[in-house]
């Protein structure tokens, strides 16, 4: 059914403001030292960046689910659709994004960013964003059937970027946790830059109609190749042909630059190299 003009703007305002309520109201009750308002106000940046990475990841879901679950045939049926995903969705950017830094950079990672951290909180906040990506591009749809085979996609796309992750930390000759853990900047900024670019591609190989388990995963499976194409963003053009340095399978100059002299130039140029590429992989393939 073709949607009246305003309609799905509207939604998607009203389904935005209601998330970021229901957000707000969360963390009164669960951390309420630490409200948007609150970090802002008083200048907390690490509690910042990670509300940052929140409320962009709210932005992206609310969108999402508003495109997947309107159709315009009765306020009613859009209503209850969109406010179910909503919820789940909001649910799941909290859990897995909480549970996502905890398992990548450890349990020490919260009293970091208490602490006032700023890398601490640049990692914790691009790994909600991430999530937030993820969700955004698998959570929609009108039915209960539909909820079920999103939530399975969730957890296999957040134990995709996980595995993912880790894979492309053991390219660094340092400790990337220890490293956020002890304050540089450059290592949390190439963390993050690695993080949202592996999300973005592994959203774009979660998305699609559902045909099947066996068809859906396996174009799953293919689509990550791409994922692939960010070892010699990393070695190849930032380490040998950007800055200059000898070509090395792992480690390198760039390591020497992240890790020893916190170079925040070379921790942007890499975070920004990873995404430049998650952008272009995308869009062609």
């Amino acid at each position: 059914m073709e949607l009246r003009p305003l309609y799905l703007p509207a939604f998607g305002a009203i389904t935005t403001v209601v998330l970021l309520l229901l957000l707000r109201a969360g963390q009164r009750l669960l951390s309420p030292a630490h409200t948007v308002r609150s970090d802002m106000e008083e200048g907390h940046m690490a509690h910042a960046l990670v509300q940052v990475g929140q409320v962009l990841g709210l932005f992206l879901i609310s969108g999402s689910v508003v495109a997947g679950c309107v159709q315009g045939e009765s306020l009613s049926h859009d209503v209850l659709w969109v406010s179910a995903y909503g919820l789940v969705a909001l649910v799941l950017l909290e859990v897995f994004g909480h549970l996502g830094v905890r398992v990548l950079l450890r349990a020490r990672l919260a009293a970091e960013v208490e602490r006032g951290n700023i890398a601490a909180g640049l990692a914790a906040g691009s790994h909600y964003l991430a999530t937030g990506i993820l969700l955004s591009r698998s959570v929609s749809g009108t039915d209960l059937g539909t909820l079920g085979v999103v939530l399975v996609f969730v957890v296999i796309a957040q134990l995709t970027l996980h595995l993912f992750v880790m894979l492309f930390r053991t390219l660094t000759a340092y400790d990337d946790a220890e490293e956020i853990l002890g304050e540089n900047l450059a290592a949390a900024l190439s963390y993050a830059g690695i993080t949202v670019a592996l999300s973005l591609i592994i959203g774009h190989a979660v998305e699609g109609t559902f045909e099947g388990w066996a068809a859906s995963l396996r174009g799953y499976a293919l689509a990550l190749v791409f994922a692939l194409a960010l070892y010699p963003v990393r070695q190849l053009f930032v380490q040998t042909l950007l800055l200059g340095a000898r070509f090395t399978l792992r480690g390198g100059r760039l390591d020497q630059g992240i890790a020893a002299e916190r170079n925040l130039g070379m921790g942007v140029l890499e975070a920004v190299s990873y995404l430049a590429a998650a952008f272009l992989v995308t869009r062609l393939s």
